[in-house]
């Protein structure tokens, strides 16, 4: 009778100091994700992602840059200047395709060419070059920049996916750490009732309460729980391992993990629903799927290139005039006359256009290949939502259900206790009754922990992991 109530002291004080908690930091999920924003280095990349798109339109608009320029030739034979030729002047494109220049001329010589003769003081001109015909609507420097400006847009889209890829596999290596970190608890809390079980079969053995057989199936029992518990600290160990891959600081220093470091303790880890989604809404964030929204942009510029090859069919035809002044004494404009111009017109068109034509059909081929996968990506994220919707339901389900088997088990475990205080059952009996019980926490975690990461899929399915 004394080592049964040794025996009830015992339970009692297993589940008393098993029920305490200990003090450690406590790193949450919405910390966490916080830090890997800000920190990692993926998530700075992701910003000079943004930085060249804007790059990149400024090298384009340099197309459009006013230029400068001198062009200086001589020569000299025998002692005699044959010529002298100086031309310097400033050119200004605009988006319109007209291009405006002025300048200066002067040039001499005893053999310079009469077509190039000016006076002593030289000429002044100024004039406009119009493509009449190729050009007038668009031409390679336009649709440069056009195109620019889209991938502009695009970078924006591409930071969304890094971050959005991103902040998925930190979710999940965050909730592998919490599901391991919580296994770990559960065969911690198991050992420490076979090592005291131990303890009491052996005081009741040696009273003669119970056959000395039992403290051998008792020690087994211990020796499988040690067991178990190295493999959960090896997971969790790694689990740890893999979380410090997405804890950074500035993106350059890596942030050891403390030991002392725990997630966040099951019970206040809330079943998530898809009631917060907004059902209805996802059909517009489909819509505006950063993929999806990456295709759209690749079918932008596949129809600036189309609108060039058109362009490309019209025959070269380029108008240009020149206003002429000479220069008289310290006066660049004395001489200035609607009678003194240079005009001058250029035409040119292949035939018959086969190069051109075959660029235009190849341009139309890539706009139609590009809009299939704009159908066929949808269709895949489409499904991949569904998917994840369904498993995310079907989660929140089964951990709800497996809550109550949870409580249940307990309930049988501690109706076997009782009885085995009692004298009316056996050891194997409380440590499968016990077993059964470990088990059953552990696959409500594996429900928990999946129900999380549903959670994390859907969202990284819709592309809005990284959205506010």
């Amino acid at each position: 009778m004394r080592g049964r109530f040794y025996m009830l002291f015992l339970l009692l004080l297993t589940e008393a100091v098993y029920a305490q908690s200990v003090a450690n930091d406590v790193l949450s999920f919405e910390d966490y994700t916080a830090i890997v924003r800000q920190h990692h280095p993926m998530a700075v990349q992701s910003e000079l992602i943004r930085k060249k798109g804007d790059a990149t339109v400024q090298m384009a608009r340099g197309g459009f840059d006013p230029k400068i320029g001198t062009d200086i030739s001589q020569k000299y034979f025998k002692g005699d200047q044959y010529y002298s030729l100086i031309d310097a002047g400033l050119k200004v494109p605009t988006w319109f395709g007209v291009e405006a220049y002025a300048g200066y001329e002067q040039n001499g010589g005893v053999y310079l060419n009469p077509e190039n003769s000016t006076s002593g003081g030289g000429l002044v001109y100024a004039g406009v070059s119009l493509p009449v015909g190729r050009g007038l609507f668009i031409d390679e420097r336009r649709a440069e920049l056009r195109r620019a400006q889209i991938y502009q847009k695009s970078t924006t889209v591409e930071q969304r996916l890094m971050m959005n890829e991103l902040l998925y596999e930190a979710g999940k290596a965050y909730w592998n750490w919490f599901e391991k970190y919580q296994v770990l608890r559960v065969y911690e809390d198991a050992l420490g009732l076979a090592e005291f079980r131990l303890n009491a079969v052996k005081q009741q053995a040696s009273l003669g309460d119970r056959p000395a057989i039992d403290t051998l199936e008792a020690g087994i029992q211990l020796q499988n729980r040690q067991l178990a518990l190295q493999q959960a600290q090896l997971e969790f160990r790694n689990a740890s391992a893999m979380l410090g891959v997405f804890l950074w600081q500035n993106g350059q220093i890596p942030l050891e993990l403390e030991e002392t470091t725990i997630p966040v303790d099951k019970s206040t880890v809330q079943l998530k629903t898809t009631e917060g989604l907004l059902l209805d809404r996802i059909d517009s964030l489909v819509a505006y799927h950063p993929y999806l929204q990456q295709y759209r942009f690749k079918i932008d510029q596949l129809k600036i290139d189309k609108r060039l090859k058109v362009e490309g069919l019209k025959p070269q035809l380029d108008l240009k005039y020149n206003a002429l002044s000479q220069v008289v004494g310290s006066s660049p404009f004395s001489d200035l006359s609607i009678n003194n111009y240079q005009w001058g017109l250029q035409f040119s068109m292949p035939i018959p256009l086969r190069k051109e034509r075959g660029a235009l059909k190849l341009a139309k081929l890539k706009i139609q290949n590009a809009e299939l996968d704009v159908v066929d990506t949808k269709a895949q994220i489409d499904y991949k939502i569904t998917a994840a919707i369904n498993e995310w339901n079907t989660t929140r389900e089964q951990t709800a259900l497996y809550q109550r088997t949870v409580s249940d088990y307990l309930g049988l475990l501690e109706g076997e206790r009782e009885k085995f205080v009692a004298g009316e059952s056996s050891l194997f009996m409380v440590n499968s009754r016990e077993l059964g019980y470990i088990n059953a926490q552990i696959k409500y975690l594996e429900l928990l922990t999946k129900n999380r990461k549903a959670d994390l899929t859907t969202n990284y399915s819709l592309g809005i992991l990284n959205d506010d």
